[in-house]
């Protein structure tokens, strides 16, 4: 016996409720024998229906909204819209933008920069890093409005005159990605982390923050510490470390890992 053939027939209740959303020539349920599982999908499809109109009737915005644009005009422009001009990749650039647009949606959208990626979108991940004069931000939390005036940089402008910026190079030789999603924001955190360094910015690991010891020597510990904020899922931390260690130490540096030998037998 079948799901369909089993269900009982309505009762006086639900028939009574039914007979107030559909067409009086729909409702000869006795007639009909409508059984449960069709009254279900038959009061669900008029229920909504009743809902959209009352909302349409009730709320005028809503209504004039879901009409048809007259001789195929399209609605008007975005509100909110504000001028930004600031300075990505060394070239000035002006921007019209939602103020709520982000800087990280402006870059990817409006400039088709689409090396900081969106991750969490909630500044957990660190996919979206960029440099805003020369420090680090997660754009996916900036306001594009905010950075009138700034110099920002994105991993496509770490690259000078053709070549690779150190961090770029060693982030290659030391394989210090997988898939590549986190990568950008990777670079652009461990460039602006060789710089805090050199300033003697402290991180949680500092042992003495009273005392100022001018620039940081990095050890492995302090660069997985101030490396906290990039996520990477693949997990390439160790080769992520030997390549910010190479450029802070300014020396070429042994690779942690090697090629799989092929040997080829005779048959």
């Amino acid at each position: 016996m079948t799901e369909e053939t089993f269900d009982p027939g309505l009762t006086e209740a639900e028939k009574e409720l039914l007979e107030g959303l559909l067409y009086e020539e729909e409702n000869q349920l006795s007639d009909l024998g409508i059984q449960r599982r069709n009254f279900l999908k038959q009061v669900l499809a008029a229920g909504g229906g009743v809902l959209a109109l009352e909302l349409v009737g009730d709320n005028p915005l809503i209504a004039e909204n879901l009409q048809a644009p007259a001789d195929g005009q399209m609605p008007g422009g975005i509100e909110n819209m504000v001028k930004v001009g600031l300075k990505v990749n060394g070239v000035a650039k002006s921007l019209e933008v939602d103020s709520r647009m982000t800087l990280l949606d402006a870059l990817r959208e409006k400039l088709a920069l689409t090396g900081a990626k969106k991750g969490c979108d909630h500044g957990q991940c660190g996919a979206c890093t960029v440099l805003s004069d020369g420090q680090r931000i997660l754009s996916c939390l900036t306001l594009a409005a905010s950075c009138e005036g700034r110099s920002i940089t994105t991993i496509e402008g770490l690259v000078k005159n053709g070549q690779l910026h150190p961090m770029q190079a060693s982030f290659l030789k030391h394989d210090g990605f997988q898939c590549g999603f986190c990568t950008p924001g990777q670079i652009c955190s461990a460039v602006a982390l060789i710089k805090e360094a050199k300033n003697g910015d402290a991180s949680y690991l500092t042992s003495n923050l009273a005392s100022p010891t001018g620039a940081v020597q990095l050890s492995a510990d302090e660069i997985r510490e101030r490396m906290s904020g990039n996520i990477c899922r693949c997990g390439a931390y160790p080769n992520i470390v030997a390549a910010i260690e190479e450029v802070h130490l300014g020396k070429d540096s042994a690779l942690g890992w090697s090629f799989v030998e092929q040997t080829h037998e005779a048959i």
